[in-house]
């Protein structure tokens, strides 16, 4: 019960596929009491796999890029809670045109939006939650490695490329008030957004041909467990971190023939 306690916003959760999904379920059977975030045309299905939780968490409503949300969103979590233990921060978006392999035509906008829907919202977020850890906390947000170029990726990788520097400044910022801020760098797995990605297979492809200690497209827990540990107490030295949980791709220049 290494969360016994802890209260945590988890944005990110789309269906029981969403690593965010995974985290709040765990974190759930770690002690942890969870809210969940969502908006739009999502809010929805979002409140639908809130139902497979135990207990069924709220759903409050958040665009991350929309300073009003924010604002409601810290008012709303006082007003519960008075305080929070950690946030999770499971938000990227992309246009179609700034993925899929055409990088030099994306146009100025839609490199735009992905850089602050996936990387500057991190720091909303932070800044709107930070305030209410009065005794310190956690936030952790979900990466994927970013030191090289993915195949069809794109605007997304320069996105998240920008949403590690974001970690470690806000790492610099916030920890003097205890805050620590962290990244659970996963390898591919087959979410909602995933399927959005034309070269989603081509990236599964080179886990499977790569990954040392092999590689589970399916399973979000082994990237759940990590988040978990990273909310905890457990992690209290650690922040500006980037934890990788990819079967150890990140560390391997070519695959080893078998």
């Amino acid at each position: 019960m290494i969360l016994e306690g802890k209260r945590l916003l988890v944005t990110g959760v789309v269906n029981r596929r969403s690593i965010a999904f995974a985290i709040a379920e765990r974190a759930q059977a770690e002690g942890a009491e969870v809210l969940l975030t969502s908006f739009g045309r999502m809010m929805r299905m979002t409140e639908r796999a809130a139902k497979r939780l135990d207990p069924v968490p709220d759903v409050l409503e958040l665009d991350v890029n929309d300073d009003a949300h924010l604002a409601a969103l810290r008012s709303e979590l006082e007003s519960r809670w008075g305080k929070l233990d950690g946030a999770v921060h499971a938000i990227a978006f992309a246009p179609a045109d700034a993925l899929g392999g055409d990088f030099l035509a994306t146009p100025r906008e839609s490199a735009a939006t992905a850089f602050e829907t996936s990387a500057f919202s991190y720091k909303a977020l932070a800044e709107a939650v930070a305030p209410l850890m009065s005794d310190g906390g956690g936030i952790v947000g979900l990466d994927f490695d970013a030191t090289v170029a993915w195949p069809s990726y794109d605007w997304m990788g320069v996105s998240k490329a920008a949403l590690e520097s974001v970690n470690r400044y806000l790492a610099r910022d916030l920890g003097p008030q205890g805050v620590r801020v962290n990244l659970v760098a996963a390898g591919p797995i087959g979410t909602a957004a995933a399927s959005g990605i034309s070269g989603f297979s081509e990236l599964v492809k080179v886990w499977d041909e790569g990954a040392p200690l092999g590689w589970e497209v399916e399973d979000a827990a082994p990237v759940a467990d990590a988040a978990l540990f990273l909310l905890s107490d457990l992690s209290r030295a650690i922040t500006g971190e980037i934890v990788h949980v990819d079967g150890g791709v990140h560390a391997i220049g070519a695959a080893t023939p078998s």
